[in-house]
């Protein structure tokens, strides 16, 4: 990382430091979203990309009638009006209670549970799985974990649609050197901000090689809506 250019993503320096600082920073961004974003993250964030949707569309229109996805994590249920109206079953997963609570409320029938990403863990195999706009708070050294564990709860076949935020506007130089000279363990990509809320913005060849370690194969990739966009398969799929 000297010389202000990316560390190998994987290959996360200071991991003593980091042991606990991964679960800090989670707990941290949980905290946030039950305290400060979810009641009002419909307001805000409700709309959803022509991107968004497209790939959404092209996920669902895929499957079998009556078919489980998996939308890990859920949020306040944003995807589920679309995902029901395909005649489809959702189960949400988010590890935020009160983002939880919102979606629960507006759609009561749907299963929802709450766990983080890192500990994902659902009864029975999905059709597919929606991983959107929240890799951002997964930390390098737990991509390949929740890629695995999304990677499980799919159906040989299936389709994982997941999302990767881009450092549009982001001065990652500048994070990262902020963030060392706080005596912080962080990596190149990962921004800090005062208020404790914590992003990582991936170099695309780490992405593209946990996916690889994960049996995902991309089947497509697009940008738009501040996001890179994917369409996953199991690599040993047609």
């Amino acid at each position: 990382m000297a010389g202000g250019g990316p560390a190998p993503a994987g290959d996360v320096a200071d991991g003593v430091k980091r042991a606990g600082w991964a679960e800090t920073r989670r707990r941290i961004t949980e905290r946030r979203y039950d305290e400060l974003h979810a009641a009002h993250y419909d307001e805000s964030y409700g709309e959803i990309g022509a991107t968004h949707r497209r790939f959404v569309t092209q996920v669902l229109q895929e499957l079998p009638d009556g078919s489980r996805v998996l939308d890990a994590p859920c949020g306040t249920g944003k995807y589920w009006p679309m995902i029901l109206a395909a005649g489809h079953e959702v189960v949400g997963v988010d590890q935020s209670r009160e983002m939880l609570r919102i979606a629960s409320a507006k759609h009561p029938t749907v299963k929802a549970i709450r766990t983080p990403l890192q500990d994902l863990a659902v009864d029975g195999r999905f059709a597919a799985a929606l991983c959107i706009d929240s890799m951002e708070f997964v930390p390098p050294e737990e991509w390949p974990l929740v890629l695995e564990r999304l990677a499980a709860a799919v159906d040989r076949g299936g389709g994982i649609y997941l999302t990767v935020e881009l450092p549009e506007g982001e001065d990652l130089e500048s994070d990262f050197a902020t963030g060392r000279a706080a005596g912080l363990p962080v990596v190149w990509g990962e921004s800090v901000g005062e208020d404790g809320g914590y992003h990582y913005f991936p170099p695309e060849e780490a992405v593209h090689r946990w996916f690889a370690r994960a049996g995902l194969r991309i089947r497509e990739r697009a940008d738009g809506d501040g996001y890179r966009h994917y369409l996953l398969a199991c690599a040993d799929a047609g």
